[in-house]
């Protein structure tokens, strides 16, 4: 740690470039397992590590980017601490005293919980077993490598730091959007994994270096840690049935200096680079002094699509309050059932109506908040690109939420509660959330502004003990009710004016209770809000889903306490508002059974999708209808969702999901109606031979039979006479093949000429994160670039 702090104030670091596309140069063929084949070819693992040295690199990557036990077990391994301590002992060899070594940690090639099936605790074990094998190997160094799943990066991320305090690299992969494949943009990245622990953030692979110097600009304001960067050596191109890297390396050393006025911290290659790129890349930025990170906080949040930046903002932020069973009996029923139809629309309500952020509450009698918080964090992760508060009194549950939240949370609250402060102060600092503080003890809420001031004052003390700084930090006014404490407003007023003008902290309170027990309470709490706005208010926690009105000086008045008893309020509503609310709320329509469906499929309501299906049939809709009417368009319409970027993965996922349940639960009852006469196409497919990734081609499966097509998947590394024994087993088949790797995609060109060379009748669709329309239009197939056009392509296909 202390050697890799001193290479930093001194100078750009330098990282080694591409080690896989080195080897396949040096000998190692298509489909073997990478790791393997290095363990079995020290001389040239070794080689290519000291070529890396001898052009310059500071640090050298282990060759473990498929080091984990999913990855190794498809190639039949399971000595997994044993090969990864080999492969680090080789670099060891290599970087001798001078080169620090980095032990490379990659994608397992699964979705985590909540975005997957892989649970987020047992993938967190999944990399502890790999850098257990690396510290026995003796790396420096920690580098999280190509990550599309914020999600996956955080467990690999926590696996470190629960065994070591090395210095931590995280890198994301991201698309031409500038987004990870999950939907993650570089800055909501860059809050979540430095405030989690990471050392470094960056992002590698997927992008040439001139796309790469985007995202690095776009993150250099919000960085408190060095950033990283290693691009391609510009996209693939296949030349001669062969995977080429079009950029020289004098091209790429050139922009060295580029990214050093970016801001860049660390550097290096990705595929297609070599170690002469690398020695031209050091020479390009010798003695180039390095621009070290422009703060050492900052008061942001994040969830995995989004993130909010509370400092200097212009606006008070909105903290939507619905979910909370508190006076809710109806929520409250269904969380004891363990349903959250209520959860998904008090959300997709509140973010409609302009909330940047939900408060997140469980507590309620007979409900298990430690679960049910959980539940509802992992759900709405999914459901909601909104960053999200975790309200709960019980240190377990938000123990529990806070390992699993995709993002940078923040907590309500922490106390002076002796009981609690220690424990939940050391949560937030594990899991890098900021916290709502909260100016009250066991044994007392303050009511004047001076008791506040110094549990607030000691509070703070306790928290810089473990590493928070004021940017980490929301002060909670504490809002109780003018109808019984006429000076309660003005002491709040106090609280939030000096904890913004005088210690420049972020402030929020909760609003509603100030009005309690007085008629037109909108009126008072939002003249109350225009009040504390103008006082540094940072924050408030309201209902976004009612109206909020305009300033009223009576309001304010009886805020202020110069309206005794509130009588001329009272007066004043009396006379121009008598019996009215002034509150417009609109009434709850009761769903039909088909929106329910339709709803389910738009929010990826796995959960409940089968119970509204089976309601819809009771009430005499037929099965057809709901397939062709309700949940095809519904399908549709989130496939044009995920088109304009409104949708992301996960929940273009969660919606396949959906629509999944209720097609297998439909489909007996539509042969039964002889509904479904018409014979499906058929469309075979496959990830090409050598290629392992398959994660994109079981989506578009997925998909596919949403839509009604025979989809016959061979799963993956399938060999090119395996895909035509297939294809001729049906009349004249649609066929997919993926790939992921520049090395394996030549492949689906092998496929396509084979079937031509027998005369074989099919259609060939291509896609994978390497494959380009211009490459399908040579090889003679359609192409798609993701699941939703794949639909598209398929349908248009069809004879």
């Amino acid at each position: 740690m202390k050697k890799i702090q001193t290479l930093l104030n001194k100078k750009i670091i330098v990282l080694d470039g591409a080690t896989g596309t080195e080897f396949q140069r040096r000998g190692m063929p298509q489909g073997v397992c990478p790791e393997n084949w290095c363990v079995q070819n020290p001389k040239i693992t070794q080689a290519v590590h000291e070529d890396y040295v001898a052009a310059g690199a500071d640090i050298i990557y282990t060759c473990t980017f498929g080091g984990t036990r999913p990855k190794l077990e498809q190639h039949g391994i399971t000595s997994v601490r044993k090969i990864n301590k080999q492969l680090a002992v080789l670099a060891r060899r290599a970087a001798g005293d001078k080169v620090l070594v980095a032990g490379d940690i990659g994608s397992t090639g699964r979705f985590v919980e909540p975005f997957g099936p892989l649970k987020f605790n047992e993938a967190v074990e999944i990399f502890k077993e790999q850098v257990k094998g690396l510290l026995a190997g003796g790396v420096d160094i920690f580098v999280i490598e190509t990550m599309m799943d914020i999600q996956e990066a955080r467990a690999a991320l926590i696996a470190v730091k629960e065994l070591t305090d090395a210095f931590t690299i995280v890198s994301m992969t991201y698309e031409k959007d500038g987004r990870t494949l999950n939907g993650t943009d570089p800055i909501t990245a860059l809050i979540t994994l430095q405030s989690l622990g990471a050392d470094a953030v960056g992002c590698n692979c997927s992008t040439g270096p001139q796309q790469m110097l985007a995202f690095i600009k776009a993150m250099k304001p919000y960085a408190i840690v060095p950033l990283v960067a290693k691009p391609n050596a510009g996209m693939p191109k296949l030349c001669k049935a062969k995977t080429i890297f079009e950029m020289s390396a004098r091209e790429f050393g050139c922009f060295g200096k580029k990214f050093a006025i970016a801001g860049i911290n660390m550097i290096g290659g990705c595929c297609g680079t070599t170690p002469e790129h690398i020695r031209l890349l050091k020479e390009n930025i010798t003695g180039v002094l390095p621009r070290k990170p422009k703060r050492i906080s900052i008061s942001a949040l994040s969830s995995a699509r989004k993130h909010i930046i509370l400092e200097k903002r212009k606006t008070v932020a909105y903290v939507g309050e619905r979910i909370n069973p508190t006076g809710k009996k109806d929520l409250q029923a269904e969380l004891r059932e363990g349903k959250f139809s209520i959860v998904r629309k008090f959300a997709r309500e509140q973010q409609a109506q302009g909330a940047h952020l939900l408060d997140v509450n469980a507590g309620a009698p007979g409900v298990d908040e430690r679960k049910t918080l959980k539940d509802i964090i992992g759900l709405l992760a999914v459901n909601t690109e909104l960053p999200l508060v975790i309200d709960s009194s019980k240190i377990e549950a938000v123990e529990k939420a806070l390992r699993l939240y995709p993002g940078r949370t923040l907590i309500n609250s922490i106390s002076g509660e002796k009981t609690k402060y220690e424990k939940l102060l050391a949560l937030a600092a594990k899991y890098g959330a900021m916290f709502v503080l909260l100016p009250l003890t066991e044994k007392e809420v303050p009511q004047t502004f001076e008791k506040r001031k110094k549990i607030i004052e000691f509070i703070l003390r306790k928290a810089k003990s473990y590493g928070f700084s004021k940017d980490d930090i929301v002060i909670d006014g504490l809002v109780m009710s003018i109808s019984s404490q006429p000076k309660a407003a003005l002491e709040t007023i106090k609280t939030v004016k000096w904890s913004s003008r005088s210690l420049k902290l972020n402030t929020v309170v909760g609003l509603s209770n100030v009005s309690f027990g007085l008629p037109g309470r909108g009126l008072i709490n939002s003249t109350y809000l225009s009040i504390l706005r103008r006082n540094g208010l940072s924050m408030v926690i309201i209902n976004p889903c009612v109206e909020r009105l305009a300033y009223n000086k009576k309001a304010e008045d009886v805020l202020l306490d110069k309206d005794k008893d509130a009588k001329k309020y009272i007066a004043y509503y009396q006379r121009f508002c008598g019996n009215k609310t002034l509150i417009s709320k609109k009434k709850a329509l009761v769903s039909s059974p088909e929106e329910k469906v339709l709803q389910s499929v738009m929010d990826g309501n796995r959960q409940e999708m089968k119970n509204h299906v089976k309601d819809a049939l009771a009430k005499g809709v037929k099965a057809d209808y709901l397939i062709n009417k309700v949940m095809i368009p519904a399908i549709n319409k989130v496939g044009d969702l995920f088109d304009k970027k409104e949708y992301f993965l996960p929940q273009l996922i969660a919606s396949a999901e959906a629509v999944k349940i209720a097609f297998d639960y439909l489909e007996p009852k539509l042969k039964k109606s002889q509904a479904n006469i018409a014979k499906k196409t058929i469309i075979i497919l496959a990830t090409v031979a050598g290629d392992i990734h398959d994660i994109g081609k079981n989506i578009v499966a997925l998909m596919l039979k949403n839509h009604g097509f025979n989809v016959v998947d061979l799963g993956k590394d399938v060999s090119t006479q395996k895909i035509i024994r297939e294809i001729k087993k049906y009349k004249f088949p649609i066929v997919g093949l993926s790939a992921l790797m520049t090395t394996t995609m030549v492949n689906m060109k092998e496929v396509v000429e084979t079937a031509k060379a027998e005369g074989l009748k099919c259609r060939f669709l291509v896609g994978g994160a390497v494959v380009t329309k211009s490459y399908a239009k040579s090889i003679g197939a359609e192409y798609a670039a993701d699941s939703v056009e794949a639909v598209r392509t398929a349908k248009r296909l069809k004879r």
